[in-house]
């Protein structure tokens, strides 16, 4: 059986095994930031809807929690913002009603500064909220948020989570050459995070293709300046594993994949001997022709990336 709302299990630097559920697709949010990995923003509203049939979604988790595959979290992010879904609540308690397994939720973290977004999540057990920006003019060239949004919403719904959000806070950054990795830059941060309860800090830069050809990374040198003035952890030091994937058709589970989190040749590769794919030339050089699929060189890898239609 094949899953609509349901992927992976996929190997994640902070999650480990992590099947992942998204309530929401089509590159939905209200930021467009400039290295999202996923393509174009289809800009919506800072107001929460019903993107999908919860009850779908819910179904969907039932299915898939009666005979699961081996994973270490459940990881709820999507294709967009996936706290923009109003049936986030319900989808969550459901999931804590049927397994013990670690719930976490990724999201931007603009909607924080909300009562009702903060209680929908009280069951979460880690929330990975991203801060970008040190200020409101940063917050609008890295971020991209849709109108009306401004940049103290951001730290204000952070310090709010901080206060009233009763699971783990891991916290990341991403840092962007020449948008946010200067020593005014660290300085403010640095400031901002004073304020802010957080059990981890990651400090990321761009590793995959970005939805911007200029975006770069920093490098290792900016990294360890970074971390001796924050703390935190680097995101690369952090292992990475085989992928897994939810279903019977090895190509339908490699295109839910790469649709949410583009991979590389090597992923790939590991992916099918995972699967005890032995012919996985025949597999690549079908996935090469697939329609939806599209490649780029990035860091010397040849990406795997999914077509935005």
């Amino acid at each position: 059986m094949n899953y609509k709302y349901i992927y992976g299990p996929v190997a994640s630097r902070r999650l480990g095994k992590s099947l992942g559920i998204a309530p929401i697709t089509n590159n939905l949010c209200n930021f467009g930031c400039v290295y999202c990995q996923l393509g174009q923003t289809h800009y919506i509203p800072n107001e929460q809807i019903e993107h999908f049939k919860t009850d779908e979604i819910i179904a969907e988790i039932e299915a898939v929690l009666k005979n699961p595959p081996a994973f270490d979290m459940i990881s709820i992010v999507g294709d967009g913002e996936p706290i923009l879904h109003s049936g986030l609540k319900d989808i969550i308690a459901r999931i804590k009603s049927l397994t013990n397994k670690p719930l976490a939720l990724i999201t931007n973290g603009s909607l924080l500064y909300r009562d009702d977004v903060i209680d929908a999540i009280q069951e979460v057990d880690i929330l990975l909220p991203s801060l970008d920006a040190y200020n409101d003019s940063t917050f609008k060239r890295i971020n991209r948020p849709f109108g009306g949004l401004a940049f103290n919403k951001i730290v204000q719904g952070l310090e709010k989570a901080s206060r009233h959000f009763k699971g783990k806070i891991w916290l990341e950054i991403m840092f962007l050459k020449g948008y946010n990795d200067d020593e005014v830059a660290i300085a403010n941060f640095k400031n901002i995070l004073q304020n802010i309860r957080y059990e981890r800090l990651y400090l990321n830069t761009p590793v995959r293709p970005t939805r911007e050809k200029n975006m770069l990374k920093i490098d290792a040198k900016k990294m360890d300046y970074i971390q001796k003035e924050l703390g935190g952890i680097p995101i690369d030091f952090l292992s990475k594993e085989v992928y897994m994937g939810v279903g019977d058709n090895i190509m339908e589970s490699l295109i839910a994949l790469i649709k949410r989190h583009p991979l590389h040749y090597h992923e790939i590769v590991g992916f099918l001997k995972d699967k005890s794919i032995d012919n996985y030339k025949t597999v690549i050089e079908e996935l090469d022709a697939h329609e939806d699929i599209v490649t780029a060189q990035y860091h010397g890898f040849t990406m795997y990336q999914y077509k935005k239609r």
